[in-house]
């Protein structure tokens, strides 16, 4: 009977639009979860949030649920609010004004029917007439009922367990925090995108705090609002969960949210790559329109379907290699000397052999000599002196444009440009925007300029240059909405950096340089994939430079199917047969593709960890929704053993499933969804380091 009442007096309440709240708020009650609110006497705590169906909590009631700080003076759920407002429809807003009036603020939170899982951002409206300024942002400021001394952090994307007080990073888009002795713990997801984010566990022994950064980092938040003006920030998810196996949160849970609703770019293509060749390395800038064609050729042969032109087809913007360092360079000049008929010719080639074409460009990066530095110097980043400045070195004849000009507009329609006039599908951006992944000063990053259109100052910089870049890529796809934007780890900021923030508004990340011939660049492949997945897409991470030419160069291929295969080297190097062998790789894992959707998912697989040398490891990409199979991988890294049970979990326990070896299909086991869970089939690999890949293809619905 209280419950109706209290249902009734929202109602009542919604209907009436008051401007006046008292009592309990439930933000998410979808079956799975329950998290409410309290909004009494002015201010906002949390009144409980559990999972559906339990008594016990993860967060303390006294919890006051955010805060941030507003020209200095700090504001959360402990503050007092003059007015509170409640509205929920498909999300919940709590709307509260401060009580000077000059700053409204909107707590939005979102659940999901099927997940038991809460969205959450903040949005910042400037009610007054004066300027205001907003920093250390915690979207969640919760005391957590997980105590310290028993609690398990997993940071670096839910991966590597810390003990005690812990500070996130940039490397922190999900971490984890697992109560070892009760077996529960809390998932939180910072969406906040690049150095801005904050994740914090425990620094005064209870608290969860995730946003931005605090004023006195090396990164500092900082957004400026003009009267009337709004900002909002990145979300932040939690996810309770139950369990001694922490890591299945993130592989259901977390996963299916990215996948389903965190609106991630790769997951709006309606084909994936599958096979990507990129020119960079052997060649690097020395690349030419004969040199093209031939790899072209090659490439075609071995099953690419994607083909991207890398750097050195320009006169300027980045790359002083060719004419007199003084003389004027126009931005993105083709050179005529290694293309004397244009690109064009050599795209229309890539396309009549049945691949996509793709180009590299620099997103920020210009000779100083440029037309554009001479004709709009106001355009370019200036450092604490106030002289323009490169922030991806530091020094040379380059420098950085700020996005928080009109450069924004301008390097848009060049790539627009090349985009249209070639038929482009894919375009590599790089080089460093907001801050080095080599460069460790932190008084070098951001624009320190003052007078620059869309940032007041240094502070505010960051997030505008990165708000600016994002917006930038969904310009483009506006206008090309198959276009694959990979956005890399240099233009991101920081080594190997990808995060939510750049999966939404970019398809993928080159995340890394492995430049090493397997068996170890191969491991190198399969320890970043595992690192970083399945907290982030699996398919968004671009791990580069591995080489169809190099020796083991299938074992480079296999471990690249655990993220996005791409290669690169000199595919004319290959013979006939080893050209046919890669296409008939890649056509097996087009076919998984086509059947079981498998570049949208990738698991752990039970009993196998971080891939190390003396080990075994392996993966599995099962489309966890139809459960109609997918592709596990398996390999030897040095170890003793040369056999090794592999379990699969996540399928239909009744449905009879099919293990064929690839890629010819060859049948090696047949049994059902449990007895794969539960039993396993033998993996025997007699190469010291060596790898196989597998198809897991359900036969029928019900037992046999």
């Amino acid at each position: 009977m209280k419950l109706f009442q209290r249902t009734l007096l929202l109602a009542l309440f919604l209907l009436s639009a008051s401007p006046i709240w008292a009592g309990i708020v439930r933000v998410a009650d979808n079956g799975h979860i329950v998290r409410s609110v309290n909004c009494s006497d002015g201010q906002i705590h949390t009144a409980t949030y559990r999972l559906a169906g339990q008594e016990e909590g993860f967060i303390e009631e006294t919890s006051r649920e955010f805060s941030f700080l507003a020209d200095g003076k700090l504001y959360s759920g402990d503050s007092r609010w003059k007015e509170i407002e409640v509205s929920s429809d498909s999300v919940t807003v709590i709307s509260l004004t401060s009580e000077d009036g000059r700053l409204k603020v909107e707590l939005i939170y979102t659940s999901y029917p099927d997940l038991p899982l809460v969205r959450k951002e903040i949005r910042f409206t400037n009610a007054g007439s004066d300027d205001i300024r907003i920093e250390g942002v915690s979207v969640e400021d919760l005391e957590l009922t997980l105590d310290c001394t028993h609690s398990q952090i997993y940071r670096s994307y839910g991966r590597f367990q810390a003990l005690g007080p812990y500070r996130g990073d940039w490397d922190d888009p999900l971490v984890v925090v697992h109560h070892a002795r009760d077996q529960r713990g809390l998932a939180i997801g910072n969406e906040t995108i690049g150095i801005l984010k904050r994740t914090s566990v425990f620094e005064d022994g209870k608290s969860l705090l995730a946003g931005t950064t605090l004023p006195d980092q090396n990164y500092p938040f900082r957004r400026w609002l003009a009267p009337g003006q709004s900002w909002t920030s990145a979300p932040v998810f939690t996810a309770p969960y139950e369990g001694r196996d922490y890591q299945r949160v993130v592989s259901t849970t977390v996963q299916d949210y990215i996948r389903k609703y965190m609106g991630v770019r790769i997951e709006k293509l309606d084909h994936k790559p599958l096979f990507v060749y990129n020119t960079w390395v052997p060649f690097y800038r020395d690349i030419n329109e004969a040199l093209l064609l031939e790899l072209a050729d090659a490439a075609a042969e071995c099953g690419i379907e994607e083909f991207i032109v890398d750097d050195g087809w320009q006169n300027s913007s980045g790359s002083s290699t060719a004419g007199n360092s003084n003389e004027v360079k126009i931005d993105w000049e083709i050179d005529t000397e290694k293309f004397p008929n244009g690109l064009k010719p050599i795209f229309d080639h890539i396309k009549n052999l049945g691949m996509k074409p793709g180009i590299w460009l620099s997103v920020g990066r210009l000779d100083r000599n440029s037309e554009t530095v001479q004709n709009h110097p106001e355009w370019i980043v200036r450092s604490a002196s106030g002289h323009i400045t490169d922030l991806h070195t530091g020094s040379g004849s380059n420098v950085t444009a700020c996005m928080g000009t009109e450069w924004v507009d301008y390097i848009r329609d060049i790539i627009l440009h090349n985009v249209k006039a070639y038929g482009i599908q894919y375009v590599k951006l790089d080089l460093a925007i907001v801050t080095s992944a080599y460069v460790y000063d932190p008084a070098h990053t951001g624009c320190y300029a003052t007078d620059h259109k869309y940032h007041r100052d240094h502070e505010e910089s960051y997030d505008v240059i990165y708000e600016k870049c994002m917006k930038m890529f969904d310009d483009l796809h506006a206008e090309a909405p198959d276009l694959f934007i990979d956005c890399t780890f240099e233009t991101a900021g920081k080594l190997q950096l990808m995060d939510y923030g750049i999966a939404k508004h970019a398809e993928g990340n080159w995340l890394s340089n492995v430049e090493e011939y397997s068996p170890a660049g191969a491991l190198r492949v399969r320890e970043l994939g595992w690192v970083r997945s399945p907290a982030l897409p699996a398919t968004s991470l671009v791990i580069g430079n591995q080489r169809l030419d190099q020796p083991l160069h299938l074992l480079a291929y296999k471990s690249l199917t655990g993220t996005l295969p791409i290669m690169l080297g000199d595919p004319r190097e290959l013979s006939r047969e080893e050209r046919s062998e890669f296409r008939a790789w890649s056509s097996w894992v087009k076919g998984l593709e086509k059947k079981h959707g498998i570049m949208s998912f990738r698991q752990d697989l039970p009993g196998f960890g971080m891939p190390r040398v003396g080990g075994w490891d392996g993966f599995c990409r099962i489309n966890t929704e139809t459960r109609s199979g997918g592709l596990v991988g398996i390999f030897r890294e040095g170890s003793a053993e040369t056999t090794r049970v592999v379990t699969v979990r996540d399928l239909d326990p009744e449905a009879s499933y099919s293990i064929k070896q690839g890629p010819d299909g060859r049948e090696i086991a047949r049994m059902t969804g449990a007895e794969l869970e539960k039993k396993g089939f033998s993996v025997t690999l007699e190469g010291e380091f060596s790898g196989e890949l597998f198809e897991i293809c359900i036969l029928s619905d019900k037992r046999q």
